[in-house]
């Protein structure tokens, strides 16, 4: 019998809901992915979810006010979700819907040979240059913390500091340097905004949420 897709929800400790669809080796590529994303869509709610996104890519469920984020890699497609926040425009960067997630099969050792494309120098003597899961990790990092600034072109190595690794289960500290424009005085942007991150592993994958000290959070899983 071939694996069929499963729906499950990750509990975290960080008052993030996560919600997981792996299996489904039958399908590949973007067959795969469509119908992870139809899993997730089904599952969670009593009615069904549709996802779609704002014109920066940032994806949202229509009818609702949560803020959302989406990854997948081979073999799992993963969404994680902060409380509503009507108080917020979900189409802007807020700290009180600050979130991103990134996943990445953690063997996918290609990710060495990269790193200095994404890693600064101080970020390069950090974490151990032979560490496949280590450097996956931070890949992950960094991309998590891209997709909750809402900015698109952030420079991956210079707009996005890791201060501490998270260790798995264990929360590590990244800043999101942002550049000046004409709309930021006037916001009241400061020119750094701290993150905490949280790692864990599933299905094979390294997953990392990036998310402001400041966003909106559920309480205690369950």
């Amino acid at each position: 019998m071939e694996e069929e897709f499963v729906y499950w929800r990750h509990k975290t400790p960080v008052g993030i809901k996560v919600e997981e669809v792996c299996g489904g080796c039958r399908y590949t590529g973007r067959v795969w992915e469509e119908m992870a994303r139809q899993i997730y869509c089904e599952n969670g709610r009593e009615a069904y979810r549709e996802i779609g996104h704002f014109a920066d890519g940032a994806p949202f469920i229509y009818g609702e006010e949560n803020r959302i984020s989406i990854s997948h890699c081979a073999g799992l497609f993963v969404v994680a979700t902060l409380p509503p926040t009507p108080e917020v425009e979900l189409g802007e960067y807020s700290r009180r819907a600050c979130l991103g997630i990134d996943a990445e099969r953690a063997d996918r050792e290609q990710v060495l040979k990269l790193r200095e494309r994404f890693l600064s120098d101080a970020e390069l003597a950090m974490i151990p240059a032979d560490d496949v899961k280590a450097n996956i990790t931070a890949w992950t990092v960094k991309e998590a913390a891209y997709k909750a600034a809402m900015k698109p072109g952030i420079d991956l190595r210079t707009q996005i500091r890791i201060d501490k690794m998270p260790e798995l289960n264990a929360l590590g500290h990244a800043t999101l340097i942002r550049m000046h424009d004409e709309n930021a005085e006037a916001a009241n942007t400061p020119d750094e905004e701290p993150l905490e991150l949280y790692s864990y592993e599933s299905e094979g994958c390294m997953v990392t949420i990036a998310f402001s000290p400041k966003s909106a959070k559920f309480g205690k899983q369950k």
